[in-house]
């Protein structure tokens, strides 16, 4: 049986689109207009610094000789097709799965096409405390920590909503009982 796509999480596909627009496009500014390592500073603490990286996270794998790039674009599909068939099969409803969700996949489709198209991801957000930088990364990486993050947050919801649920119900029985 088919449902609506209005009536589903795939409803909230169009954030997706918005990750990828702001993301794609936010490195594409910065090819055009970067030299590889080159720095703005712009505010204490938060410089625009053009990198490449041909690993995941952190540049992790980054050294390995290629073959991580299509294991990480092989994740990065598995992944939204997951999250994809979870939005399907979830409610509209369901606002912070799907917009979690939602934010992931156009966060992992963001670097996959930056590792087909350039075989590395740009990134460029730097921010640093003295000497100590944090590694740079781009929107997708944010879209997906928040993705993630609310992903998180949101089982801790449903776990309570699931815990009080029952006891609600409980009284209300007892309640209608004693009437």
């Amino acid at each position: 049986m088919k449902k609506p796509v209005c009536s589903t999480g795939l409803r909230w596909l169009w954030l997706v689109a918005v990750v990828l627009i702001l993301d794609l496009g936010s490195k594409q500014l910065v090819l055009q207009n970067f030299r590889l390592y080159e720095s703005i500073p712009l505010i204490p603490y938060f410089n625009l610094t053009y990198a490449q990286n041909l690993g995941a996270a952190f540049s992790f794998l980054a050294d390995k000789g290629g073959w991580q790039r299509w294991f990480f674009a092989l994740i990065a599909i598995v992944i939204s097709v997951t999250l994809l068939v979870m939005m399907y099969r979830s409610s509209a409803k369901q606002k912070l799965s799907n917009i979690a969700y939602a934010l992931v996949i156009g966060g992992a489709l963001g670097n996959l096409f930056d590792r087909l198209v350039h075989g590395f991801v740009v990134d460029f957000i730097d921010f640093y405390v003295g000497e100590w930088h944090w590694p740079t990364f781009n929107i997708a990486d944010t879209a997906i920590c928040i993705g993630a993050a609310l992903i998180i947050i949101e089982s801790f919801i449903s776990s309570d909503d699931k815990k009080t649920a029952p006891k609600q119900a409980e009284s209300k029985q007892q309640s209608s009982k004693k009437q």
